[in-house]
């Protein structure tokens, strides 16, 4: 079972089996939460993943694709640590977006084998970013 936390270790999360995507998304609502040029993403069916310590506070924000995307994070190091449509528990196909970096990585292979098969607003990737080889490549979310 992956497992994963937040910067200072309050908050920890773990899903089950396998993700329903592995994805880098270009939208400028990822670049800011990531801080950095793209975010890095598992897309997790929502009954799978659990927060097993902590309680992470809320953030709400009208997103690039047109959702409320609510945040969750530590109010004490400000890790994000997933995101999801509470509005529509059906979009996404019924899973949270959980930040790649936030998984711990052992066995060694959790962040391995989570390569992104496909990036999203390519549009808006920054210049010197290649695309990733044999990933799709997305105007939008779909």
């Amino acid at each position: 079972m992956p497992k994963g936390g937040c910067l200072c270790g309050k908050i920890r999360i773990a899903y089950e089996g396998e993700p329903n995507a592995k994805v880098i998304c270009h939208c400028t609502d990822c670049r800011k939460i990531s801080g950095s040029t793209y975010g890095a993403d598992l897309l997790v069916p929502a009954d799978r993943l659990v927060v097993t310590a902590g309680d992470p506070r809320l953030y709400q924000k009208l997103a690039d694709s047109g959702r409320i995307l609510t945040s969750r994070f530590c109010g004490d190091c400000g890790t994000t640590l997933y995101r999801a449509c509470d509005e529509d528990p059906s979009a996404f196909g019924g899973a949270v977006i959980v930040k790649l970096g936030v998984l711990d990585d052992e066995p060694r292979t959790v962040l391995d084998d989570a390569k992104p098969t496909a990036e999203l607003f390519v549009r808006q990737r920054v210049g010197w970013v290649a695309p990733i080889q044999g990933a799709e490549q997305r105007v939008g979310m779909r």
